[in-house]
């Protein structure tokens, strides 16, 4: 006969879940260390040509992006959200192409990294110069906009940036799906990374 698990058992499955998603969000953490390190090198002619093929990818995904935000909806209308929430979460083909036509118009965008902000002499004749470089790693958490994947993933991208996403968990389809699609156009591994857990700890 099998009893109720003890609360010492839960206590532990659920301290075994915890470290589990430290050590995933650590390995996500170096993983886009790595990625950093790369796309400081990347020119902005370099940049720009990946950012034009996300928005191809993201345009030639569609069917992919919009079964994944079937399931987000329905998940959603089981739920009970409300029809503005509903509304924000869902993709169309319109949405989709707004999306992709974002990441074209970033592309066209001025390069900030390597702009000198500011530049004055030493008295003793030293040179020196303020310049924009990249952070390395953006960490973002956002709602249930799966555009904002989007959003966020490039406009780090644009500046040099690694970035960790964590969307709200009404969209975690549509939001693997653009980030799948994103990381797919040429991007250095681990640029673009997703936190593949919808628990709030």
């Amino acid at each position: 006969m099998f009893g109720h698990p003890s609360c010492e058992t839960q206590g532990e499955s659920q301290l075994t879940v915890m470290s589990h998603i430290q050590e995933t969000i650590l390995q996500m953490g170096r993983n886009a260390r790595a990625a950093a390190h790369k796309l400081a090198l990347l020119s902005s002619d370099e940049k720009n040509a990946i950012l034009r093929a996300m928005a191809a990818a993201i345009r030639t995904s569609a069917p992919e992006l919009l079964e994944a935000n079937a399931l987000d909806l329905s998940a959603g209308i089981e739920k009970g959200l409300s029809a503005a929430m509903l509304d924000r979460l869902k993709l169309d083909e319109s949405r989709i192409d707004a999306m992709a036509a974002g990441i074209d118009q970033v592309a066209t965008l001025p390069d900030p990294v390597g702009q000198i902000m500011d530049a004055w002499e030493r008295p003793n004749g030293i040179q020196i110069e303020q310049v924009r470089v990249p952070i390395g790693t953006i960490g973002i958490i956002y709602e249930s906009r799966p555009n904002v994947t989007a959003d966020a993933a490039v406009l780090c991208f644009k500046t040099g940036n690694a970035t960790i996403l964590r969307g709200g968990s009404e969209a975690i389809h549509s939001n693997r799906a653009i980030a799948t699609a994103l990381a797919s156009a040429g991007a250095p591994e681990h640029a673009i990374q997703l936190i593949p857990f919808t628990d709030r700890e």
